[in-house]
């Protein structure tokens, strides 16, 4: 592929956008699943808690929590206003129910009050943060005291053999997410690495590993 080619792709994982955004919402999806999934388990949703998402994509993944808690509320943010509509066409169903709603921000300041989540939780969205710091600290201000975050990112080992990644994205291992958790205000409680087969665009199976970091903001 070209340079112009990779940094088509890499801009389109950042933000699906434009005719081929809904494609790529959908491969993101199906490749991410078992991450997205990881990253709910390690939540420990109860009944009744208030869940927020930086990056949904389409969100197709939502049932997997609203199902199993239909008393939970659901509240996704996005950078992207194509995956902002079409989470939203494909999850009408929890929307109408209230037990779901979708909104836009500009990916650094989280437009809630202070202690609004018991939850929060983002897949494959460390990468494309622009100011790391700054978004901790609105994340920490609107999670709960004893609330948890989840972060789940794919290990730099891994995203460094992709060559779209030369192009916009900031690679992590566990020890640098981690050193980035300690200039914010949460505790860290666990990481969680484990490994996965997915396929390349060879279609052939390869090994990757992801890390949850799973951190809380202490109740005083």
């Amino acid at each position: 592929m070209t340079d112009e080619e990779l940094i088509n792709i890499a801009d389109q994982l950042k933000g699906p956008h434009g005719t081929k955004g809904i494609d790529m919402a959908t491969m993101m999806h199906e490749t991410n699943i078992g991450m997205t999934l990881s990253a709910i388990e390690s939540l420990a949703i109860a009944d009744h808690d208030t869940i927020l998402e930086l990056g949904h994509g389409n969100a197709g993944h939502l049932k997997y929590i609203l199902d199993k808690h239909p008393a939970s509320h659901y509240h996704g943010l996005e950078t992207s206003t194509l995956m902002h509509a079409e989470a939203q066409t494909i999850n009408q169903t929890y929307i109408t129910a209230g037990q779901a709603t979708f909104y836009l921000y500009g990916g650094t300041d989280i437009p809630f009050d202070e202690s609004s989540f018991d939850k929060i939780f983002t897949v494959n969205t460390l990468y494309f943060w622009a100011n790391p710091l700054a978004l901790l600290s609105s994340l920490y201000r609107v999670l709960k005291p004893g609330g948890r975050l989840s972060i789940t990112f794919a290990q730099k080992s891994f995203m460094e053999t992709l060559p779209f990644t030369r192009f916009g994205f900031e690679l992590y291992d566990t020890e640098k997410a981690k050193a980035l958790i300690a200039q914010s205000p949460f505790t860290i409680v666990e990481a969680l690495t484990k490994t996965e087969k997915v396929k390349n665009k060879l279609g052939e199976l390869v090994d990757r590993a992801y890390t949850t970091l799973i951190v809380t903001k202490r109740a005083s």
